[in-house]
């Protein structure tokens, strides 16, 4: 292990390591890598450490992580944790407990023991056999399970098997994604497949739409069994088949048909078997080419499906236009296949530098009706700006006009999906409103499939183009190509007035920054920097001073005892935090035992660092939030206020190099809430520091109003001058012309 590890380990800066190493003969020398970069026992530094007094403040993750990493590649232990995870799940907290404070060969017995009770739920499952060298995985994974769900040991587990078989380009589906891709799903379907189920996320939104039969297959053994266990924690009553192996190449289902397929495929596979399936049955619309193997997950998709079935799958934007797939695009559209197209934003999800998009489905039913639009909605306005609940500058332009304004290369040869491997946390790449991303799309689908032949279009969000309007030379199904909106779609006077009342907003924003920027006379603390003695969060809470909460990823069941009822309750995200927004989410995002309501004064911080912003890291909430309920990936500190000032805290802990050195991860930063630190001054000192922590919050505030409506003024002008809906206003210079 490096020494940033064993910072992590122990709660303190790589610094003090240094001090350690200077200092101390007995700290253990370095075993293996260079001068510059030595690499540490791991059980050595954990024996020196207990020495001194030093206990882990690493996670329950970090620890499971930390104990698979300390048996080495190529144990497969992670592999055969599997089954005991999908056991122990169903184990109480206080037996887990127990189970975890017994010897280390009672703790093997029972660990085979338990893990025996579900054989044949897992695929490709061996019969489990643990040695004396896995107690310490197995004991950290016990306390993975107690202390943060069954569903967060998965996922290290899977992460392990994945880099021990160096499966890259393997990414999850973010939560807020799938749930959108199952709620397109028409209501009562029960049978669902993902001929590409990776860690099985589309199957549990699925299930959490109300399927009742699951079946997935991936080519990796450990996505399979990775899917298994979540659904077995996820959906218990459902009737689930996970199998392994190539859907393409060996079909595990060739006779099962289904009311829906959900899938994410692999992305730019050129070895998917263009030229031994060239005569395969399930090119009903055309052998798909060499370059394009989505398109041939997309014809196994309809080729599982009954009459009338519906596929929703996650594609790159190229299928869109590719001169290559045009036979094959024409095909779908002239059969009435192809249903609708929903354009997402850049970010939204693996790989992150395209804006991916929705295709939705439906096999033709002999003698049904024909169907003779596409609908194609532009779910990228929503998050144009950046800013949740903004709206883009054509829904600006169309909503003035009166009209409804708007509110991965997979490696080859892998049937893993593309977006469908990583811990959940990948999921906050970027902020995003799910909800709002969520309702807009889902608005017009319904209006879609409820009245095709009377829809009303809703220029610049979504259209409803004729087949023979898209039977061109090109076939070009981009949803941007087809929503724009036009001259004709845009009141000029409407269009005046909304540019008026924009520049009134925006010169009282502009007063109010100036305003929030006033907030008294700084002075500096002296000739150099002010020093002060620091604790650790785990510090305070061990000394009652705040209390640490933890929501649970969600389909993961919580502490006993944290059930609530979740009607009608809004849930708080870390993309909320991060961009200041208020609580936006659905109570139907977390499972019943996770839900954990907010109240005023608390303090979140969000799990993942991202964003650019350190100072969006934290957030303290208020009378806005209180009593909605704490989403994942987001820690929530309740300090005492006789003891401390909760802005005083979120503002020490949201700076750059706090949230730095309490990070682990560098794609993905995960932050160890006990690691951060805070200074220790008098109640009446930290409300000084608090106030002005408020105040900077409010400047932050103000500054992203301001620019939002800037963008907002400016994006309205460019669209009705380049309309021609606009004039440009006289000037001097132009009278004089």
């Amino acid at each position: 292990m490096t020494a940033a590890e064993i910072s992590r380990i122990a709660g303190v800066t790589r610094a003090t390591v240094s001090n350690w190493r200077r200092r101390h003969n007995d700290f253990p020398a370095p075993s293996a890598g260079t001068e510059t970069s030595p690499l540490y026992d791991l059980p050595a530094v954990q024996e020196w450490l207990r020495g001194r007094g030093h206990t882990s403040t690493a996670s329950p993750t970090e620890e499971l992580r930390t104990a698979l990493r300390l048996l080495g590649p190529g144990s497969g232990v992670a592999a055969r944790l599997f089954p005991l995870v999908a056991a122990v799940s169903r184990r109480t907290p206080e037996e887990l407990a127990e189970l975890s404070a017994v010897p280390d060969d009672q703790l093997i017995a029972r660990a085979e023991k338990t893990a025996g009770e579900l054989p044949a739920a897992v695929p490709e499952a061996q019969p489990v056999r643990y040695g004396p060298d896995d107690a310490g995985a197995v004991r950290a994974l016990l306390g993975c399970v107690r202390e943060v769900g069954a569903q967060a040991a998965v996922d290290v587990l899977a992460e392990r098997e994945l880099d021990e078989g160096a499966a890259s380009g393997v990414y999850q589906t973010p939560e807020g994604l799938a749930l959108l891709m199952a709620r397109l799903l028409p209501a009562g379907t029960s049978r669902v497949l993902d001929p590409a189920c990776g860690s099985g996320t589309l199957l549990a939104a699925a299930a959490r739409q109300g399927a009742q039969e699951l079946f997935g297959q991936d080519s990796l053994p450990v996505q399979g069994q990775r899917t298994a266990v979540r659904l077995l924690l996820a959906a218990p009553e459902a009737e689930t088949a996970i199998r392994v192996g190539d859907s393409l190449r060996a079909d595990a289902f060739p006779d099962v048909t289904v009311d829906a397929v959900l899938c994410n495929p692999p992305f730019g596979d050129r070895d998917w078997g263009h030229d031994e399936l060239a005569y395969d049955p399930r090119w009903a619309y055309g052998l798909p080419p060499r370059f394009e193997s989505e398109l041939a997950w997309v014809q196994h998709a309809l080729a599982h499906l009954k009459p009338g079935g519906h596929a929703v799958m996650l594609l790159p934007p190229a299928l869109a236009f590719r001169s290559s797939g045009r036979r094959v695009r024409a095909e779908l559209i002239r059969s009435g296949a192809l249903r609708a197209v929903v354009s997402l934003p850049a970010r939204a999800a693996y790989p992150l530098h395209i804006g991916l998009q929705i295709w939705v489905f439906q096999r033709p039913e002999p003698g049904g009706t024909d169907r003779t639009t596409v609908l194609f909605v532009d779910g990228e306005g929503e998050h144009r700006d950046g800013a949740a609940g903004t709206p883009s500058a054509t829904d600006t332009a169309t909503a003035g006009a009166g009209t409804r304004g708007g509110s991965r290369p997979c490696r080859s040869g892998s049937s893993s999906s593309a977006a469908s491997s990583a811990p959940p946390s990948s999921a906050s790449a970027a902020s995003f409103d799910w909800a709002g991303l969520t309702d807009r799309v889902l608005g017009q689908w319904a209006a879609f499939t409820t009245a095709p032949d009377t829809y009303a279009d809703e220029p610049g969000v979504a259209r409803a183009v004729p087949l023979v309007d898209l039977l061109d030379d090109v076939v070009d199904v981009t949803p941007a190509r087809h929503v724009r909106a036009t001259a004709a779609d845009i009141d000029p006077a409407a269009l005046t007035r909304r540019v008026h009342d924009l520049h009134e907003q925006l010169a009282e924003q502009v007063s109010a920054l100036a305003a929030a920027s006033a907030s008294g006379e700084w002075h500096p603390s002296g000739a150099s920097a002010r020093e002060w003695r620091t604790a650790t969060v785990s510090d305070l809470a061990r000394g009652g001073a705040l209390t640490v909460l933890r929501a649970a990823t969600p389909g993961t069941r919580g502490s006993k005892g944290s059930a609530a009822p979740t009607e009608d309750r809004p849930v708080l995200t870390d993309q909320d935090i991060s961009a200041g927004n208020p609580p936006s989410s659905q109570a139907v995002d977390l499972h019943a035992d996770a839900a954990q309501p907010v109240a005023a004064g608390d303090v979140l911080v969000r799990a993942v660092a991202g964003g650019g912003d350190a100072a969006a890291m934290t957030r303290v909430a208020d009378d806005q939030d209180a009593g909605a309920l704490l989403g994942p990936h987001i820690h929530l500190l309740r300090p005492d206020p006789a003891r401390l000032d909760p802005w005083f805290l979120a503002g020490f802990l949201g700076a750059e190099d706090n949230i730095a050195s309490a990070s682990t991860g560098s794609t993905l930063v995960h932050v160890t809430p006990g690691r951060l630190r805070v200074p220790l001054l008098p109640l009446e000192e930290q409300r000084r520091y608090g106030e002005a922590f408020r105040r900077v919050h409010e400047l932050r505030a103000a500054v992203r109003r301001t620019a939002d409506l800037a963008a907002d003024t400016a994006a309205t002008l460019t669209t009705g001058l380049t309309a021609g809906v606009l004039l440009p206003p006289h000037t001097p210079d132009s009278r004089s012309a």
